[in-house]
């Protein structure tokens, strides 16, 4: 039996994840829930989990803070991330932060049965679109664009204020302050060689990186 655990802030999502799962895989069992950062590493000190199925969205620390905390500190617990995210824009981050496998939330329902089967295995878990981004950046010329020189957390400020978020709103979603994230906007239009957020949206719009799910208007 495949122990997992499941951390999403949705509580829908979980229970649809667990169910889908019970009706398609008797050898997986959804043992634990969570529905934040503290929560996770709380029941990940609890019990033994062989998967953890991750949100790269998660409530008290970015999934990608989220996902160094864990390989850190329970090396032997193999990683699933799982985002509403394109994999254009987290899913090498995800594989290079220790993470065995990557999903879109919107494939997750077809796919995420092998994932957790193959990571589980030892392997890694990549969908063919991914493994075509992942060849795309072992070829291309080591400069890569812009956004790849960002952290991973000013990557994420980066993403939100493409998507139309102001300081304030994108504080409140990441649980910092708005004085931080004006720090990290100050870092993304230095290292980037930009004047404003308009350069911001019209970079993230001419690479194909704003959410699909962005701000509601």
């Amino acid at each position: 039996m495949i122990r997992v655990l499941i951390a999403d802030d949705h509580a829908i999502f979980r229970r649809g994840v667990k169910q889908i799962l019970a009706e398609l895989h008797a050898e997986i069992a959804v043992e634990g829930e969570a529905a934040s950062h503290d929560e996770l590493m709380a029941e990940l000190g609890k019990r033994t989990y062989d998967v953890l199925i991750l949100d790269i969205s998660m409530p008290g620390s970015h999934g990608l803070e989220t996902l160094r905390a864990v390989r850190e500190q329970f090396p032997k617990v193999r990683v699933v991330m799982l985002s509403m995210y394109p994999e254009e824009q987290y899913a090498v981050r995800a594989l290079r932060g220790g993470a065995a496998g990557y999903l879109t939330k919107e494939s997750a329902a077809e796919l995420l049965g092998e994932a957790i089967f193959r990571v589980h295995q030892g392997q890694h878990y990549v969908t063919p679109a991914l493994a075509e981004l992942l060849t795309r950046e072992v070829t291309r010329p080591q400069s890569g664009p812009l956004h790849t020189s960002l952290s991973d957390r000013e990557f994420e400020v980066f993403l939100l204020l493409a998507d139309g978020f102001s300081p304030k709103e994108v504080a409140e979603r990441l649980t910092v302050s708005v004085k931080t994230v004006s720090t990290y906007r100050t870092r993304i239009l230095e290292k980037m060689a930009f004047d404003s957020n308009a350069d911001i949206i019209r970079y993230a719009i001419d690479h194909k990186l704003l959410n699909n799910a962005a701000k509601p208007t």
